[in-house]
């Protein structure tokens, strides 16, 4: 039972007792007024000579009686006790009503479209469920505002990125009518363009996917084995670039996760050291295990590093920093969105003297 309960309880009660007290004053002074008019009775009786046959007995312990008292019919006490009653009803439909009747207020604020409703500061002292009720509504708008903020700034991010190869595209169509001899070129660059935009439109919505939750089935995935092909892989697009690719060892480890998913995730982190690698340099990939069944993978490179007030902003999507290079800012986002949907984390970290680490956290499979 919460304080609202008990504060019901008081305020009910109290008219209660209120009510009772003053129905018993009521009765206890008609009867003394009935009892004074008895003795006056009697007393006009004595007076008058009546035979005693006629008197009316006496009341028991007439004798120690005090006075009679000889108050009138309680009217006004009677008028009193309704009027504290009624004070007493209206002060709990107040209590009760007017968070209420502000809290209505405030969702149809935030039905009509504005999100900067806030009640919690109009409860006042207030320390019951009523209270929690308004605060839990401004985090409530103040997580609406961020998602909306959120899915404004994706469709501003998106539609930037696709009007560059759209006008590319365009430009290609036009110079490809304007110059028919050069139209192997022209049709090569639509192609490319047509790639990068399929490329985007991909990676969109895999992020939409991991947002929404849809498409996580999870699984129990050997480790060893997921970073043994991703490895493979790795190694045969940093010979291009003149990179070293550096495991020592891959333990054998189960985590519970999506493997298409995974695999992804840390594709995408271990191409972004492979592109900020300089020629020559070496990306090592450790993999250890931490305490609480859980296991980190470790993906380090030897390029410029990232600023420290950016170090979370990399894993916001579409943010590629003061080089941006290839890609969209997108790579990082997912692997956090993989990472976040199995209960795990990923974070990164400045190495000493340069470069970047990049740690992802998972817990390991209930099976090992």
């Amino acid at each position: 039972m919460g304080r609202l309960f008990w504060k019901f309880f008081l305020f009910i009660w109290l008219a209660q007792v209120l009510g009772a007290v003053g129905t018993g004053f009521v009765f206890w002074l008609e009867r003394q007024s009935f009892e004074a008019r008895i003795e006056q009775h009697i007393e006009t009786n004595s007076e008058a000579g009546a035979p005693p046959e006629f008197r009316p007995p006496p009341f028991p312990g007439d004798r120690h009686r005090p006075p009679p008292s000889r108050l009138s019919p309680p009217v006004p006490v009677l008028i009193a006790g309704l009027l504290a009653s009624l004070f007493c009803a209206a002060g709990l439909a107040w209590y009760i009503a007017k968070p209420i009747r502000q809290l209505r207020g405030a969702f149809e604020a935030v039905a009509a479209g504005n999100l900067e409703a806030k009640i919690g500061g109009s409860m006042g002292r207030r320390r019951d469920e009523l209270a929690d009720l308004g605060h839990d509504f401004d985090r409530m708008t103040s997580q609406l505002r961020a998602l909306m903020d959120g899915q404004r700034r994706l469709l501003h991010d998106v539609s930037h990125e696709l009007r560059s190869p759209l006008a590319r595209l365009h430009a290609a169509i036009g110079l490809a009518r304007q110059q028919p001899a050069r139209m192997e070129n022209s049709l090569q660059r639509i192609e490319r363009e047509g790639e990068r935009m399929n490329r985007l439109v991909g990676e969109l919505l895999t992020l939409s996917r991991l947002e929404a939750g849809v498409g996580m089935v999870l699984e129990s995935v050997d480790l060893a084995e997921l970073l043994g092909d991703l490895l493979e892989d790795a190694r045969f697009e940093a010979t291009a670039r003149n990179v070293a690719v550096d495991c020592q060892n891959l333990p054998n480890f189960k985590v519970r996760a999506n493997g298409e998913l995974l695999h992804r995730a840390i594709e995408n982190v271990m191409r972004n050291a492979l592109r900020f690698s300089p020629a020559g340099a070496t990306v090592k990939l450790e993999i250890s295990a931490l305490a609480g069944e859980r296991c980190q993978i470790a993906i380090a490179d030897q390029g410029p590093g990232v600023p420290e007030s950016e170090l979370d902003a990399i894993f916001t999507p579409f943010f590629r920093g003061a080089d941006p290079g290839e890609g969209y800012g997108l790579g990082l986002a997912i692997a956090r969105r993989v990472l976040a949907a199995v209960n795990g984390n990923i974070y990164a970290e400045n190495r000493l003297g340069h470069g970047l680490r990049v740690v992802m956290e998972l817990p390991l499979s209930a099976q090992d």
